[in-house]
């Protein structure tokens, strides 16, 4: 992955500079409402990273200690992380060949202490929210959207993130919108909003920059234990053309996963589900059965001159989760051990793309690939 940053992300950033408030100021306010619009919320609040805006939304929740909280095992680690952080427990369910949650994982881990479900749109791929509600909405369980790769990507004709109850987005230079890091909340609800933008700003009860701008002596109170979880104007400015730049990048990015579709004709790769459309995030592969090992196949993409990696984690196989009692979860460990992801960027050349199928190909049938 490569960011497509140019010119006038420089510009903006500079102009930002130059105007004397770098902070969390105007900026990030322009940037919370365009992005909500984008992604059909009634609104918007930036902070530092999507894993800060995670934990924020269990907070508003009032989950802690004693609690549950379903998630994906097959995601990265910040997503179960969030949930430790309140000290909730995260409980791991499984996920089909799109790699996301459904109902039917959710439902054989549903306990007396579930207070949340989050779900993971991985990678870009959309999950069926629509049937996660259906399932935890009678049952009083809200669901979370952990939406840190779908920016631009679409459920039931409309943008991930519209209607969600909460959805966290990631601005990480490996996602589509970067702003180097960061991330936003979105929601429709107007409580919630006003409380996460507090708990993102100490607790404070007049921000920083209202403060500031407001013309009189205003002093502010702390009015609960809160977090420093604040994006800068820099970072909002950037944003803001990135924003500007999405759908062209999805459109690309789309074009390009056809491409590497036709080139893998015999590779078993990610796709659209039926239920909407992905930014391709990422692109990934499954190794076929009888392929080398994946540490091979790395090895021998590389020596082609192809950086391609594993694929996405499971996170119950990790140290910091040795021992983390879970169900089974078969589709995780089958996805994280026998997926990998290919090179995608907006600039990518055509003799780039066959490069990289071509050396997959041959890497596949074992040319020139010896275990150790």
């Amino acid at each position: 992955m490569r960011p497509l940053l140019g010119e006038e992300e420089a510009s903006a950033a500079a102009e930002a500079v130059r105007s004397g408030w770098v902070a969390q100021g105007p900026r990030v306010a322009s940037f919370e409402e365009a992005f909500a619009v984008r992604v059909g919320a009634s609104h918007g609040v930036a902070v530092s990273s999507c894993t800060t805006a995670l934990h924020l939304a269990v907070h508003l929740l009032d989950i802690g200690p004693g609690d549950e909280v379903v998630v994906p095992s097959l995601s990265f680690i910040a997503t179960a992380n969030a949930v430790r952080y309140t000290g909730a427990t995260p409980v791991f369910a499984d996920v089909d060949a799109t790699g996301n949650l459904t109902a039917a994982t959710v439902e054989r881990v549903l306990t007396a202490r579930t207070r949340a479900v989050m779900v993971v749109h991985q990678a870009g791929v959309p999950a069926d929210v629509a049937e996660l509600r259906a399932l935890c909405e009678p049952r009083g369980i809200p669901v979370i959207e952990d939406a840190a790769c779908a920016a631009g990507s679409t459920y039931r004709g409309a943008p991930v993130g519209s209607g969600a109850l909460m959805a966290a987005w990631s601005f990480h230079p490996r996602k589509l919108l970067t702003t180097g890091e960061g991330g936003m909340l979105t929601t429709d609800d107007p409580e919630w909003t006003v409380r996460a933008k507090r708990l993102r700003e100490h607790g404070m009860s007049v921000s920083a920059a209202d403060r500031h701008s407001g013309g009189s002596a205003v002093v502010e109170q702390y009015l609960e234990t809160a977090f420093n979880y604040r994006m800068t104007d820099i970072q909002a400015a950037v944003g803001l053309v990135q924003l500007s730049k999405l759908d062209l990048i999805v459109a690309r990015r789309r074009e390009l996963a056809a491409r590497y579709h036709e080139l893998l004709p015999d590779v078993t790769t990610v796709r659209d589900p039926a239920h909407g459309t992905t930014n391709y995030q990422s692109f990934w592969v499954w190794l076929p059965e009888g392929a080398p090992d994946r540490t091979d196949v790395l090895a021998g993409l590389a020596a082609r001159g192809v950086s391609a990696r594993r694929g996405i984690m499971a996170s119950h196989l990790e140290p910091a989760y040795a021992g983390h009692p879970h169900g089974p979860l078969p589709m995780t460990e089958a996805f994280t051990q026998r997926t990998l992801i290919l090179p995608l960027f907006h600039d990518m050349t055509n003799a780039e793309q066959e490069q990289v199928a071509s050396s997959l190909n041959e890497v596949l049938a074992g040319v020139g690939v010896t275990s150790p």
